[in-house]
């Protein structure tokens, strides 16, 4: 008797474009999809996927989705649908934030690791274009401090005001690099660096440290509304 499949899904639906991958432990497949109404698009991308890796929607036993910050809308589908996978499946959930996925990929990057020996007491910053001309910051520090969401100049006076060398990830509007944002005042990760990755989603989902609160999205407070308290 053929010993039934334990298959991950990890899934990306915080941005314009829907991610889904699986693994089966030996083999990882990816797909994608861009454009709107991505929860019309969700369940046959992810059957279209479990197919190609030669799986089904029972065989699925693990979930790891990105709890943002992104929109709304998107970071709900995959909840609800992680949610109905738990319910039905009795699959485990885990999930991370975008900052937590960027920094867990610079890190194990060539270039951090050359950057890091020339820069020992340097830090980490994710930078994620949020709105208009505000942006999502998170900088690694040690101290345990979450994100932010930051206008462009207080942004840029943040990152200004640090003493240490930074290393930054992320992206601009439309994924593109933070070079026209940030000049050449840091050393900045490659923009291949910056996207979410299949293999980073499957790799994380093995830690337990992102079982907890996976449920929990991430919605950070507009840069607005936090200059008007």
């Amino acid at each position: 008797m053929e010993k039934p499949k334990q298959i991950t899904l990890g899934m990306d639906s915080s941005g314009p474009t829907l991610a889904v991958c699986a693994s089966d432990g030996a083999k990882i497949t990816a797909l994608h999809h861009t454009g709107i109404k991505q929860e019309q698009f969700l369940l046959p991308l992810v059957q279209r996927l479990l197919q190609k890796a030669g799986a089904e929607l029972t065989d699925v036993k693990k979930v790891f989705i990105v709890r943002g910050p992104g929109r709304f809308t998107g970071i709900r589908i995959s909840l609800t649908f992680a949610s109905m996978l738990k319910y039905l499946n009795g699959a485990s959930v885990s999930g991370a934030t975008l900052f937590d996925i960027l920094y867990y990929q610079s890190c194990q990057s060539r270039s951090f690791a050359t950057w890091k020996k020339e820069n020992p007491s340097g830090v980490l910053a994710v930078v994620l274009h949020a709105f208009r001309e505000e942006y999502f910051l998170q900088i690694f520090d040690g101290t345990g401090a979450g994100p932010v969401w930051l206008g462009k100049e207080e942004l840029l006076a943040r990152l200004a005001e640090r003493s240490e060398p930074l290393y930054c990830a992320g992206v601009d509007k439309d994924g593109a690099s933070l070079a026209a944002l940030l000049g050449d005042k840091y050393r900045l990760a490659p923009l291949a660096e910056c996207r979410v990755q299949p293999q980073t989603l499957i790799a994380l989902s093995a830690d337990p440290a992102y079982e907890k609160d996976a449920l929990e999205p991430l919605y950070l407070k507009p840069a607005r509304f936090e200059l008007g308290q």
